[in-house]
């Protein structure tokens, strides 16, 4: 009778192999951009517009930071007072502020301009993980330069 063993490196090779393989194999190889996401730990709707992000592809990572030791992040990563939001991103070198859609992150991604990021300031009610988008307040989605100036990068009218 011949009995089999199995090492812990031969288990280890085996299923990284069947990991590779699989359908969930390709997920990881095909992840989306990588963004790290600076939120405080009790935030809802930081959670909620992470999850669009993850519905949509994106690898996310998340920090946990409040009250003035996030407000500093958002200064020292250029991104103005009057623009801040809830919860700061850093995605391929560029910042996302607040609740600003996948589709226009998408679109910064694709254009690549010299500019600090974008953001959507406060919490427009309908914005990603801000409430239902059929009830969403006007909004728009700012480019902010990185001379601190801003334009309009995206406008959504009321639903």
């Amino acid at each position: 009778m011949i009995q089999d063993r199995f090492s812990r490196r031969t288990l280890l090779i085996g299923g990284a192999t069947l990991l590779a393989a699989s359908p969930l194999g390709a997920l990881a190889q095909d992840a989306g951009p990588a963004i790290h996401v600076m939120k405080d730990p009790n935030c809802g709707c930081c959670s909620a517009w992470i999850e669009i992000l993850e519905n949509d592809g994106f690898a996310v990572t998340t920090e946990q930071s409040a009250g003035t030791a996030l407000m500093r992040y958002k200064l020292d990563s250029g991104i103005p007072q009057e623009m801040a939001s809830c919860h700061t991103a850093r995605v391929e070198g560029y910042m996302i502020e607040g609740h600003v859609p996948v589709a226009d992150i998408r679109r910064l991604l694709g254009k690549r301009p010299d500019a600090v990021g974008l953001a959507v300031p406060g919490m427009p009610y309908g914005s990603p993980g801000m409430g239902p988008e059929n009830e969403r307040e006007a909004y728009d989605v700012f480019l902010i330069h990185r001379n601190g100036s801003t334009d309009v990068f995206s406008h959504y009218a009321a639903a």
